[in-house]
């Protein structure tokens, strides 16, 4: 799908079209959602650039996805995607700065690209040029990244006090350690597309700020130093994240452990226990004829006896040795 973008004195109007046949002369944003090939072609030919493919959106090398072209800027940066799902993943969005225009190319519907548009067609000053529209996109995926980091930080404060609360009964009751297990490699994922979306846009944002075949004022500049600088410092944030995903990913296995080892430690106390008893009664179940209890009118309840009572000295010493 193809939408095209005017800028107006109410904001940002949008117009969309199955296919294109000519893009409007005053358009300033052309926005290709998982456009079709002929689509892709048509705007290649109306505005005379190339339109990197899929599979080229997909490579990792920086001079595939960050170049200059015959005056025309190629940025391809990577963006978190489906955040408030359950299943958040990586795409890749590719911002094109020609002739004055913005042509982006992407194949997932983000968030933050909702957000903009719906700001922008309130705030004409949001979208007064393509360098604008650009800039402030920029922003909408900063911003949409640091509140998915705010809401993992938030989910590991309440996942934190759930593993480390005082162990009492009730405490321990409540305390499902595979739901914790879970909570804490989801906010992984959500820390590491966080990430990888933040190293992504740095990259970018060194590379248009040391073009010169765009030029952008200084209050762009000063835009993008900026917004480079938010993404330096929820990049910093991210990793402190990711180390207290590990932390309480390591505490919650070492709880694990500690409680098969108290089932185990259960088992191994319950066969000593019964182990004399056991040894009592198969000894009185040998079928000897000399054995003088058998004859002897207490020998069955001297017997009983003897196996609670070697029961009973284990589980007193087991307590005073502390064990139990």
């Amino acid at each position: 799908m193809i939408s095209t973008y005017i800028s107006h004195a109410r904001g940002l109007a949008r117009t969309e079209a199955g296919s294109i046949q000519r893009i409007p002369d005053n358009a300033v944003w052309i926005d290709l959602l998982e456009p079709s090939i002929e689509e892709e072609r048509a705007v290649e030919r109306e505005l005379n650039i190339e339109i990197p493919s899929r599979e080229e959106m997909r490579e990792i090398e920086t001079s595939n996805r960050l170049y200059e072209e015959n005056g025309v800027l190629y940025m391809t940066t990577t963006v978190a995607a489906k955040l408030d799902t359950s299943r958040p993943e990586s795409t890749a969005v590719t911002f094109i700065l020609a002739n004055g225009r913005l042509i982006t190319n992407r194949y997932t519907d983000t968030r933050s690209f909702r957000n903009f548009i719906a700001y922008a067609e309130r705030h004409p000053t949001a979208c007064g040029s393509a360098v604008n529209i650009f800039a402030g996109l920029l922003e909408a995926i900063t911003e949409r990244i640091a509140d998915t980091l705010e809401r993992v930080g938030a989910d590991l404060d309440a996942v934190s006090a759930s593993i480390f609360q005082s162990e009492t009964a009730a405490n321990k009751a409540k305390r499902d350690l595979r739901s914790l297990l879970e909570r804490i490699g989801f906010n992984g994922e959500l820390n590491s597309k966080g990430r990888e979306s933040l190293v992504s846009l740095a990259r970018l944002l060194v590379f248009v700020q040391q073009s010169n075949n765009v030029a952008f004022t200084d209050e762009y500049r000063g835009r993008f130093r900026s917004i480079a600088s938010d993404a330096a410092a929820l990049s910093d944030h991210s990793s402190f994240l990711g180390s207290k995903v590990s932390f309480l990913l390591e505490a919650t296995l070492g709880l694990i452990n500690l409680e098969q080892n108290n089932i185990i430690k259960i088992f191994s106390v319950a066969a000593v226990i019964f182990m004399p008893p056991t040894l009592i009664a198969s000894i009185y179940g040998m079928n000897f004829h000399v054995m003088p209890e058998l004859s002897w009118e207490f020998g069955y309840p001297f017997a009983l006896a003897s196996m609670v009572g070697t029961a009973i000295g284990i589980v007193i010493y087991f307590k005073r040795r502390g064990w139990l």
